[in-house]
């Protein structure tokens, strides 16, 4: 009878090395997740520096236009209404040409300024129609009577929208979306909630644009909720303040 012979590394404990090697990719695989939601927070905060700076200049610039124009219209004893009117110009401008200076030290320096008009909840036919066209069918509900947004509130609005549907066409799988938009008195809600599936380990399918979509919509006062949805899939809730209403 032959005598028994020792177990091989592979037959026994993983040595030391081994044991290591897996703390090692572990401690790589949690940096680069943390990594990923630094980059995923930093972008946001670029892009909403860049949206907020054309939303705040368009609005400035309006402001400066006319009163331009109404100081043109001025009879010539309105000294005093002409010296005001000159004043706002003035600043107007130089509230613009520090604001694009400012946020041009956001910007990469490579990108190239983007002077299309930000999207409003006012598209949001336009964008679901695009995401139709993806191949996610969405359905869009919408409860009580719609009112003005400020820039900064409206522009957030979109952004949860767009980026929950993304995600959904992304992560979900064969799967359908509906959209709910409710204007309350002191707040608008919106839902994004699909019926697919979620990738494994992927923020229940949520991606780190939902990382970025926090920062956004806490900057304008609003909160955001994400996670499984009863029944299967993944639902997307958001708070946003609608303002001082007269």
């Amino acid at each position: 009878m032959e005598p028994s012979r020792p177990l091989t590394r592979q037959e026994g404990e993983p040595p030391a090395r081994q044991l290591r090697g897996h703390d090692e990719l572990q401690l790589k695989l949690e940096a680069a997740r943390t990594a990923a939601a630094e980059r995923a927070v930093a972008d946001e905060r670029q892009r909403i520096a860049r949206e907020l700076h054309d939303v705040v200049a368009h609005s400035v610039s309006v402001m400066t236009v006319q009163a331009g124009a109404v100081r043109r219209l001025l009879h010539p004893d309105q000294e005093r209404e002409r010296l005001a009117l000159e004043t706002i110009e003035a600043t107007g401008r130089e509230a613009l040409t520090e604001m694009r200076r400012l946020v041009g030290l956001l910007r990469d320096e490579s990108a190239t300024p983007d002077f299309a008009p930000q999207p409003s909840m006012r598209a949001i036919d336009v964008l679901l129609g695009t995401v139709r066209e993806a191949g996610l069918p969405v359905d869009l509900v919408v409860e009580g009577a719609a009112v003005e947004l400020p820039p900064g509130v409206d522009l957030a609005a979109y952004r949860v929208i767009q980026e929950a549907l993304t995600n959904a066409l992304k992560y979900a799988g064969p799967a359908r979306a509906c959209v709910t938009v409710r204007w309350k008195r002191s707040e608008l809600e919106l839902e994004v909630a699909n019926d697919g599936t979620s990738e494994p380990g992927g923020d229940g399918g949520g991606g780190h644009g939902l990382v970025g979509l926090r920062e956004r919509v806490s900057l304008v006062g609003g909160s955001i909720e994400s996670g499984p949805r009863e029944g299967g899939g993944f639902v997307v809730k958001a708070h946003l303040p609608l303002g001082e209403r007269t």
